[in-house]
């Protein structure tokens, strides 16, 4: 997510190296994304690390439950689509960048509970 973020604000100062969105969209997206992995996704990680933790035998097609695997499909499809319709568009690529931002900060940001739960030891 940050390759893709970065790809297309490059692609943005490209078109207008003089403009400031670009600036614009890396700090509400870091910013934004901070605010997410601290009141959104640390909990969520900590129900996902409870749930896995309560089950018997866990497998690894148990880590998400299935209503995940349909949501993150159609997430990667719409990611995949703005990112598309974005081309050659300044405004839109500086959202959609943002956006990324986002997400790969928040993602980033609320991995910590895994690393110090040591979700990932035997």
């Amino acid at each position: 997510m940050l390759l893709k973020s970065s790809s297309l604000l490059l692609e943005a100062y490209a078109l207008r190296p003089q403009a400031l969105w670009i600036w614009g969209a890396i700090l509400s997206g870091v910013a934004i994304g901070g605010l997410k992995a601290r009141f959104l996704f640390t909990k969520s990680c900590r129900k996902n690390l409870a749930r896995i933790a309560a089950l018997k035998r866990p497998q690894i097609w148990q880590f998400f439950r299935p209503g995940f695997f349909l949501f993150l499909a159609l997430m990667i499809t719409l990611g995949a689509t703005l990112s598309n319709m974005a081309h050659h568009n300044y405004p839109f690529l500086c959202a959609v960048a943002a956006l990324d931002l986002t997400i790969a900060t928040a993602l980033l940001g609320s991995s910590y509970i895994f690393w110090r739960e040591q979700a990932f030891s035997a």
